[in-house]
């Protein structure tokens, strides 16, 4: 099908697909070609255009329809491609699947090709809601189950159409389980690296919770311990949404409101139990104590003498 001008374009897509938007910076002069072939509940589109931006919005979601998912191969030109706060840039040979029942963007900025498997959730088999943790997401077309999906969508792109029926319908399943393969084995990746990341954690917690007296707690010290280079120790306290000096000083603080509040160490001054703590300054004790609990030390201790 060819296309004149980005109206056609326009609605050709949003009929193809599901409704979108699109605009360009130079309506009068865009051209494109789209070849769409289905099979089954699958469709399979080539698209041929020039630059231009797609954006499947809010508004456009909230109509409702079947929800979708989508598998783009590039095949010439590049992508940018942005759904659930994560972006994809897809050169030559590259792949991702996004959603069409969330918001999404595809910027093009020079003249691609593409090929787009489109067909609903529950056709891959797996959990949408674990699917969409990879969604936007590039697989490289270059290594990996990437290699070797990407390739097999591209010639299914150009060949389908000219099958019969149930040569089509065969060939669109193994193109699925390709895929799901490759969505499932990535998820099992990842979740391998984050169990071993939270394991990692807790060891480090752990540790931490052992050596608040020592005075030579820090994150190199810890680095060293758990044979890991300081910038990966701080990258998961980042994670975490922490930093490692911050959770060190946190734990001891409240170790120093444990003991300020334990009857049995009424007798210990206060400054005693901060340089017990990691806080020799009696000053800075003072100080981050309140930062963290809004009063001093000594007035914590206060409540105690009062009950």
């Amino acid at each position: 099908m060819q296309l004149q001008g980005i109206d056609a374009f326009s609605d050709a897509v949003s009929s193809t697909f599901v409704p979108l938007r699109v605009s360009t910076n130079a309506p009068d002069r865009f051209r494109a070609r789209l070849r769409r072939t289905t099979a089954g509940k699958v469709e399979v589109t080539e698209v041929d255009a020039r630059r231009h931006l797609v954006e499947r919005t809010a508004e456009l979601v909230q109509r409702g329809g079947v929800a979708h998912f989508k598998v783009s191969v590039q095949l010439e030109g590049s992508c940018l491609l942005v759904q659930e706060g994560r972006e994809a840039v897809l050169g030559a040979g590259d792949l991702a699947v996004y959603d069409t029942s969330r918001p999404y963007s595809m910027a093009f900025d020079d003249d691609f090709r593409a090929v787009v498997l489109m067909f609903p959730h529950s056709l891959l088999g797996l959990p949408p809601e674990r699917v969409r943790e990879l969604t936007a997401t590039r697989f490289s077309g270059a290594d990996g189950l990437g290699a070797v999906v990407a390739p097999f969508l591209a010639h299914v792109g150009e060949q389908l159409d000219r099958l019969p029926g149930p040569a089509r319908a065969r060939l669109s399943t193994h193109a699925l389980d390709l895929v799901s393969t490759m969505v499932a084995t990535e998820l099992d990746v990842r979740s391998s690296a984050d169990a071993r990341r939270r394991a990692l954690l807790a060891r480090i917690h752990d540790h931490i919770e052992a050596h608040l007296t020592d005075p030579g707690l820090n994150p190199a010290s810890i680095a060293a311990a758990h044979h890991v280079s300081t910038r990966h120790l701080h990258a998961l306290f980042r994670a975490e949404g922490a930093t490692v000096s911050g959770w060190i000083r946190a734990r001891r603080l409240e170790r120093c409101r444990r003991d300020l509040t334990d009857p049995g160490q009424l007798e210990r001054p206060v400054a005693a139990i901060g340089a017990r703590w990691g806080f020799p300054d009696p000053a800075h004790f003072s100080h981050a104590y309140k930062s963290a609990y809004g009063e001093p030390p000594s007035r914590t201790r206060g409540a105690l003498h009062r009950e």
